[in-house]
């Protein structure tokens, strides 16, 4: 059964996410980013689902550590900043997918699941899959983004 970190700071986002989760993965909390780096260090994960605004270390000092010590494990970055520049900047960084605070939990049941297909992928070796999913990752419904007004210039 596949594994997912759930780390944010808010007990409600944290506990709904984990309860929405836990019905099909393995799934585990963290509230801080320092927490969740022990739980990574103790155990493997298919996925990880993090806050950006946390106190302490934030997620995106989470997703730094997460592609230079665990480079094959997806990170969903979860942000109330609903900035499109900001959101790329992020997938940029590294961060498979990006969801915009508030979210539907269909969101996320989503945007978890092809990040650990594109995971299984990645440990499969599957390249022509996973040229389709590097395609896909950005392209699905957890994009909520992209409902930000467009500059109208």
């Amino acid at each position: 059964m596949s594994r997912v970190l759930v780390v944010d700071d808010d007990d409600t986002i944290r506990d709904t996410l984990y309860e929405l989760l836990s019905e099909e993965y393995v799934c585990q909390t963290a509230e801080t980013a320092e927490k969740a780096f022990a739980r990574l260090e103790a155990d493997a994960y298919d996925v990880v689902l993090t806050d950006i605004s946390m106190p302490g270390l934030s997620g995106l000092e989470l997703l730094g550590r997460i592609r230079q010590q665990y480079s094959k494990t997806p990170v969903i970055i979860m942000s109330g900043i609903g900035d499109q520049e900001y959101a790329q900047g992020l997938i940029k960084l590294g961060a498979f997918d990006f969801l915009l605070k508030p979210f539907t939990l269909e969101v996320v049941e989503k945007s978890v699941k092809r990040a650990i297909e594109y995971r299984r992928h990645l440990l499969e070796g599957s390249a022509a899959e996973l040229q389709t999913l590097e395609g896909e990752r950005n392209q699905g419904e957890a994009i909520d983004w992209k409902i930000v007004k467009e500059d109208p210039r």
